[in-house]
């Protein structure tokens, strides 16, 4: 794939590690879903996303293990080729070479996870209730590896200028972990419930909880960046963009 068709993650990981984010460029959906939507679920033409998958699949080893996401902390093994009806869940991991884990993502975090000697690969969906709930903590108990030999990448997500939240949302956050108030500052809309989310930053103090400092990714904007990404957000009706992980056989 093209670097305007997807983005191949900048971080440290072992040679047999492979990953790619794609984004909205470079398919056949027509507007609102324009162009790459890899989402079968947001009233885009099936034959659409089947083609737009087809394409993907041609640059991986299989086809991508997708999931019923539903922002929630269940962590699945991936399976190889998928599977017919997707798994109701909001992360994945394997351990087998020639495996695809993947979310699908249009303002959540999407956050790819390896460890130092390239055994296991993870995937993570991680919305704002996704991640008070613990899905990034869930996903790391099912690598079943010791904390400080993870990598964990941040893909494209909302930016702290434009995930506006509720007071509730923040409360909950704070109460979760009080440290996470500095991941919320006041919106610019004259209400004193609203604030402006972090959830880059949010999702990296659960995981420096957990132990892991080897962070990378977290520096884009899907609601600000329309020309490549996706954001539900922003326009309502789009489409949806793919984190993919795994492991090559050597």
């Amino acid at each position: 794939m093209s670097n305007k068709q997807c983005l191949v993650p900048d971080w440290p990981a072992p040679r047999r590690i492979n990953s790619l984010i794609t984004t909205r460029l470079g398919g056949v959906s027509v507007a609102p879903y324009a162009s790459l939507n890899l989402g079968d679920h947001v009233g885009d033409d099936p034959l659409a996303v089947t083609a737009n998958r087809r394409h993907l699949a041609s640059h991986l080893p299989s086809e991508p293990c997708w999931l019923n996401q539903v922002h929630g902390t269940t962590v699945i093994e991936a399976m190889a080729g998928g599977k017919t009806t997707p798994p109701v869940a909001d992360a994945s991991f394997t351990r087998l070479p020639a495996v695809v884990c993947a979310v699908l993502t249009a303002d959540c975090l999407p956050v790819l996870f390896c460890d130092r000697s390239a055994s296991v690969v993870a995937v993570a969906h991680a919305g704002w209730r996704g991640l008070l709930a613990g899905v990034l903590e869930q996903t790391v108990v099912a690598m079943d590896i010791s904390p400080d030999r993870l990598l964990a990448y941040f893909g494209p997500a909302i930016g702290p200028r434009a995930f506006e939240v509720g007071d509730e949302v923040r409360r909950a956050f704070v109460a979760s972990c009080r440290d996470a108030a500095a991941a919320f500052q006041p919106a610019a809309t004259g209400e004193t419930e609203k604030w402006f989310a972090d959830i880059y930053l949010l999702a990296r103090q659960r995981l420096r909880q957990l132990g892991i400092t080897a962070i990378y990714g977290g520096q884009c904007c899907t609601w600000h960046e329309n020309d490549r990404f996706f954001s539900y957000r922003r326009d309502g009706a789009t489409g949806r963009m793919a984190s993919l992980i795994w492991l090559s056989a050597n």
